[in-house]
């Protein structure tokens, strides 16, 4: 079983509009919601994979009752701690003709210390259960690095592999507790190393910095470039094909499903880095986020290739 946190939650709306245009008004030819917040992508990824998923995290309100019932339609267990306000909303507005995306994200309701207290105990009430945790996204208004921090000791406590998605302060402060696994893009890894990243040789060098310093395996995203990774095995490119992106948003959450999926199987690390790159590409390729089509995944896996690094 897959375990995943999201402490963020949200409802996504995607508005599918043409000629988007700020100060003015704008119709909306088709909304679609999900279950949002970037561990519940997650958790959408690795179930569609054919994994048994359990999502945890902060709920509250109307919108917590509708995540709930979102992800339920999705054929996704969750066992979420309740708190006082109301789960926000993420908006992601798709411009059909510009091909653009425009995104609203709220900030979120406030936790405290017991709230807190309340999503560590439940996390170590699941993880025996699980074969690996992902802990997603940001955290609510209250709480901090000291959060993931404590999620993190638990799943090291119980031998558990803990794939940590996070970005800005967050990742840098989440870091010295040294998850199993990170996925910085370009703009997070030139702020935790201070490295300027102009060619590969740098990306390769920040890489292996970050796990020489603790971290198993650091996965480089690079958007429609593919990823680098290092980990103890050995250094690899995922180069993926070309392919008509109709929503972006999630595929990185995507790819993280993706690894779980991999890390769960037992699969090589250059396996699980085809894997996790064809997940995050087919999810490129759907309207909805953080879904994509098996069959788009099998055959963007067949175009897939790797170049060892050294």
């Amino acid at each position: 079983m897959i375990l995943t946190v999201t402490a963020n939650t949200a409802v996504d709306k995607r508005y599918v509009t043409e000629h988007f245009q700020a100060g003015e008004v704008n119709r909306v030819k088709s909304v679609a919601l999900s279950a949002g917040g970037k561990g519940l992508n997650v958790s959408r990824a690795a179930s569609i994979a054919g994994e048994e998923v359990l999502a945890t995290g902060f709920l509250g309100g109307h919108n917590g009752r509708l995540i709930e019932e979102l992800l339920a339609g999705d054929g996704i267990r969750g066992d979420f701690v309740w708190c006082k306000g109301e789960s926000r909303d993420c908006i992601n507005i798709w411009d059909e003709t510009l091909r653009t995306q425009t995104e609203f994200l709220e900030p979120g309701f406030e936790i405290g210390k017991e709230d807190e207290a309340r999503l560590a105990e439940k996390f170590e009430s699941c993880i025996d259960r699980a074969g690996v945790v992902t802990i997603s996204g940001s955290v609510p208004r209250g709480s901090g690095a000291h959060l993931y921090g404590q999620l993190l000791e638990i799943a090291k406590k119980h031998g558990k592999k803990a794939i940590l998605d996070t970005s800005g302060q967050l990742l840098a402060d989440s870091i010295a507790f040294r998850p199993y696994m990170i996925k910085p893009n370009i703009d997070e890894i030139r702020m935790l190393t201070g490295m300027p990243m102009d060619n590969m040789d740098d990306i390769l060098a920040a890489a292996k910095k970050l796990h020489g310093a603790g971290i198993s395996c650091v996965v480089i995203s690079l958007g429609a470039s593919g990823a680098v990774m290092s980990c103890e095995e050995g250094a690899w490119q995922v180069v993926v094909p070309k392919v008509d992106a109709v929503n972006t948003v999630g595929c990185g959450d995507s790819m993280i499903g993706g690894f779980a999926v991999a890390t769960e199987r037992g699969l090589s690390m250059p396996e699980a880095l085809r894997f996790a790159a064809s997940v995050s590409t087919a999810a490129a390729m759907t309207p909805g986020t953080g879904t994509y089509r098996p069959e788009d995944q099998a055959a963007v896996f067949e175009k897939i290739s790797l170049k060892v690094l050294n």
